[in-house]
């Protein structure tokens, strides 16, 4: 199925927002896709190459139990075209409650989505590893 970039973007907003499901994510993916943390914390692997290993990495996130320990309540997404049409940018913003650090939370990444024919050729993820280990508790 091809996709436009817009809706990778959606796509991967209704994820963070816990309507759509982590093993939906890797389907974005070529068969040898990569997702790549820029700015690792330090239970997050840099690079996970391929739609396979993309698949088991997230599904060992949720044996982590992530969504147990923050609430998210409202998630929002920016699509920023390129000149590219096979690289899309994405802001994407989280509020909730951080169950460890028994406060509200604003959490912002930005996406570099790089497509071939609808799908997820790379995806580099920058966010603050800093405080996702803080919300953690990590």
């Amino acid at each position: 199925m091809t996709r436009t970039p817009a809706q990778i973007v959606e796509h991967v907003r209704r994820q963070v927002a816990g309507e759509q499901g982590h093993d939906s994510f890797a389907d974005l993916f070529t068969e040898d896709g990569v997702m790549a943390y820029r700015f690792p914390a330090p239970f997050q692997e840099p690079e996970i190459k391929g739609r396979d290993a993309i698949r088991a990495y997230f599904d060992r996130m949720r044996g982590a139990r992530v969504r147990e320990k923050i609430e998210i309540q409202h998630v929002e997404a920016i699509t920023r075209l390129t000149d590219d049409p096979d690289v899309v940018v994405a802001e994407i913003t989280h509020r909730g409650w951080s169950k460890v650090k028994q406060d509200y939370y604003t959490f912002t990444a930005v996406a570099i989505i790089h497509l071939r024919d609808g799908e997820i050729v790379r995806y580099d993820d920058y966010m603050n590893p800093l405080l996702l280990t803080e919300l953690l508790g990590a």
